[in-house]
Order: C-alpha cells, then sequence, then structure tokens
C-alpha cells in the first residue's frame, strides 16, 4: 500500500519579496491594522444589526452541519476574532476556544463578553497577527477553525491559509472560510446603489470599499480563492452563499420584523449553487487534502 505524505511548505513567505513590496505590504498592513484598533465598539454596535446578524446566522447554521457531535472534546480557533461573537457561539456548544486578534480593544470586548456569559473557562484569548500562525500555535493544535471575513484585510491571504491549515489537527479538522465576493460587489452596485459604472467595474475589480470603516477590502472570484486552497492542501466540502437576496430587498420589507422569513429563505437559496455565486459573501467548508508534516521532518 502507498502512503501519500504531503511536505507543506510556506509558498506565501514575505521574505520572498523584493524591498519595495515589503514596505507597500507593510503599511498596508499597518493601515488595516489601526483600522480596527479603534473600531471595536463601532464593530460590536454594527453586529447587533440586521445584515449583520444575518451574515453571523447563516454562518453559524452552515458551520454547525459539519461540525461533530462529541463538542466537549473539540478545540476551536477563531482567526481575527473581533469581538467574540462567533468564538463565543462554539463555547456554548461546548468547545474550548482560542480567539486571536491583532487589536486589544477587540480582545477586550470579547473578554467582557465572556465574562458576561459566563464562559471565561471555555475561552482562551491571544493578542496576535494571524499572519504568524506558525510561530504562535504547534501545529495539529485545533479541530476547528474559523477564519471569517479576515482574508480581506490581510497582505497575504494564501500564508493564513497556510498556517491555517497547517493548525488543523487532522483530516477530520474543519477550517471555515468567509470571504466578500466579487460577484456580490457587482449586484450591490447595480442593484443597491444603481451605479452601472462601479457595477462593471467590480467584475474584475481586486479591491472594494467597505463602508464601516470607510477603507479598501479585497474581494474574491471563485477561482482565485480555489488556487488559494488547493496551494495550502485544502479541500472544499461545501460551499455556501450568504446574503444572496437580502441586501437588496425593497424598504417596505422590514429586515427586523420579517428577519426568520429572510432567513429561512437565505438558508435555502445559501445552498443552491446558481445563488451562491451572485451571493454578498461565500462560505467555504474545508478540511486538509493530505497528510501534513512539518518542513524538514
Amino acid at each position: 500500500m502507498t502512503i501519500n505524505r504531503l511536505v507543506l511548505t510556506n509558498p506565501f513567505d514575505i521574505r520572498s519579496c523584493t524591498p519595495f513590496e515589503c514596505r507597500i505590504k507593510k503599511m498596508t498592513a499597518k493601515a488595516d491594522s489601526e483600522r480596527f484598533q479603534s473600531g471595536a465598539d463601532k464593530y460590536a454596535a454594527y453586529l447587533e444589526t440586521p445584515e449583520a446578524r444575518l451574515r453571523l446566522d447563516l454562518a453559524f447554521a452552515n458551520l454547525q452541519e459539519f461540525l461533530p457531535q462529541a463538542t466537549q472534546s473539540l478545540r476551536a480557533l477563531d482567526l481575527g476574532c473581533g469581538t467574540g461573537v462567533m468564538a463565543l457561539r462554539l463555547a456554548r456548544l461546548g468547545l474550548h476556544v482560542t480567539l486571536l486578534d491583532s487589536s486589544l480593544p477587540m480582545l477586550d470586548c470579547a473578554r467582557r463578553a465572556a465574562r458576561e456569559a459566563g464562559l471565561t473557562e471555555k475561552i482562551v484569548l491571544k493578542h496576535g497577527d494571524a499572519a504568524q500562525l506558525a510561530n504562535l500555535f504547534p501545529a495539529g493544535s485545533f479541530d476547528v477553525i474559523l477564519c471569517h471575513n479576515l482574508l480581506e484585510y490581510v497582505d497575504e491571504p494564501g500564508a493564513v491559509l497556510w498556517g491555517a491549515a497547517r493548525a488543523l489537527r487532522g483530516s477530520s479538522a474543519i477550517l471555515s472560510i468567509m470571504v466578500r465576493s466579487q460577484a456580490g460587489e457587482v449586484l450591490k452596485a447595480a442593484i443597491h446603489a444603481g451605479d452601472l459604472a462601479a457595477a462593471e467595474h467590480n467584475l474584475t475589480a481586486e479591491w472594494g470599499h467597505e463602508s464601516l470603516y470607510g477603507g479598501s477590502v479585497r474581494l474574491f472570484a471563485p477561482d482565485s480563492l480555489h488556487a488559494m486552497l488547493t496551494v495550502a492542501s485544502l479541500a472544499v466540502i461545501a460551499e455556501r452563499g450568504v446574503r444572496v437576496i437580502s441586501d437588496f430587498l425593497p424598504p417596505e420589507v422590514s429586515r427586523s420584523a420579517q428577519y426568520e422569513r429572510i432567513f429561512e429563505l437565505e438558508r435555502k437559496l445559501g445552498r443552491r449553487p446558481e445563488f451562491v455565486g451572485v451571493a454578498r459573501y461565500t462560505h467555504y467548508l474545508t478540511r486538509r487534502s493530505g497528510s501534513v508534516i512539518e518542513d524538514g521532518a
């Protein structure tokens, strides 16, 4: 019997960039870091809105389909955890969750939320950069890793995926990834803003505008994201659309009063391939596609 062993090396190592490229990457990282350092309260308020709740609720419902039943023994990592909303949901299911974020104000919000929920024994807070996963955690540390709306803001999304794949405990462990969809930005510009020029631009745009903080945000097309997953030795086990039609409903449809009905419709649409491709966000549930060993082993 032939045993396939996959040696995982980091093809996204920043050390390979030119001095100019490295300086640009560092400047971008600094801008993104500052964006979140002072915006924890603003982000927490946003999470109370119907559109943010819908994004969280849909992602969590998708994730629950693939969680093992024996959650008490599972260890999870929430990359770019923000105020800890998703991490606390996992902790309530019995998972032990490590929350990683580069923003101390965000971690302070998460700490308060964990204390108020009585979940401090299930939570570990860690200040750090998701791009440095290989230096922060041993290989094979986690059964579940969340990477939700983080890749849009990092310099090297492929490097984060590589680090996350390395940190998965085994071939049955789950890496949950959610990214902003390029196609979703096309429809947003055309339908929501009525801006046909912006819609045409977004067909090939790699960056969009992030309204909450007013900065730039990376957009993902399916082919580019799948290519990154392949390089990181990750295989997609499910692909879901998140917020397919909810952003474009007319004003007479109350997002609050009709929330449950909108949620159920979104769940149905998000499972169908023809709607996944045009959703505002794409949710990928992935597993490692091979047995990973350390460099030089």
